[in-house]
């Protein structure tokens, strides 16, 4: 049984049940097939559920030449709109990510390109790495919070209750809560960049031939 096919569908298990629901046993039954086979390819689950992240990294990986040779910060807007944008394709895998820090080939083909993006935009390799693992983090929190919120949920109703004479600051800015998670996005990640534009030269260093 190919591989890919496995990996697939463990993906597939995982979506739509969530990662508790993936084991040798759920999948075998999805192939059709007994657990030896699988266990030929994982020796865990564990093995199995780092196979499952890094093929879903594959998206961002996928996408990194676009924006992998551009600015620093292009660099990381590329980079961390496409983890979320993939994370949102598939919620429940984020949460793999809180007790692993992925090792598979994907995962550290996207971090190859954002941290070379950030040496050749002039960034120390220590401030390189720093960078990096913020980014990765900030993107992870907000996937995760994403992944709590329903579309029948009303929050604007918890602010419309405020009352201007015990709280009366947060009835001043009322109007403009709750602010829409993928705008609180958005605005983080370009507060957290302009934050990082002291790290970097202002003019990067030419990039080796």
């Amino acid at each position: 049984m190919p591989l890919e096919r496995m990996i697939t569908t463990a993906i597939a298990i995982v979506d739509e049940h969530g990662a508790d629901a993936l084991s040798m046993r759920s999948l075998a039954s999805a192939l059709g097939s007994g657990t030896a086979t699988l266990y030929r390819h994982f020796a865990s689950r564990a093995e199995l559920v780092a196979a499952v992240v890094d093929a879903v990294l594959g998206e961002v990986s996928a996408e990194a030449p676009a924006w992998a040779d551009t600015s620093w910060r292009h660099a990381c807007e590329g980079a961390a709109h496409t983890l979320f944008t993939v994370f949102n394709r598939h919620p429940n895998v984020a949460p793999l990510l809180i007790d692993q820090i992925p090792s598979g080939p994907h995962a550290a083909a996207a971090r190859e390109h954002l941290v070379g993006a950030l040496l050749a935009g002039g960034f120390s390799p220590r401030d390189a790495a720093k960078t990096y693992t913020t980014l990765s983090r900030f993107v992870l929190g907000f996937a995760i919070q994403a992944r709590g919120t329903h579309a029948d949920d009303d929050p604007s109703a918890a602010a419309a209750t405020i009352d201007p004479d015990t709280h009366p600051h947060t009835a001043a800015v009322a109007e403009h809560l709750p602010i829409p998670l993928a705008e609180e996005f958005a605005f983080g990640l370009s507060l957290l960049l302009d934050g990082l534009t002291g790290l970097a030269p202002a003019t990067p260093p030419r990039r080796k031939r």
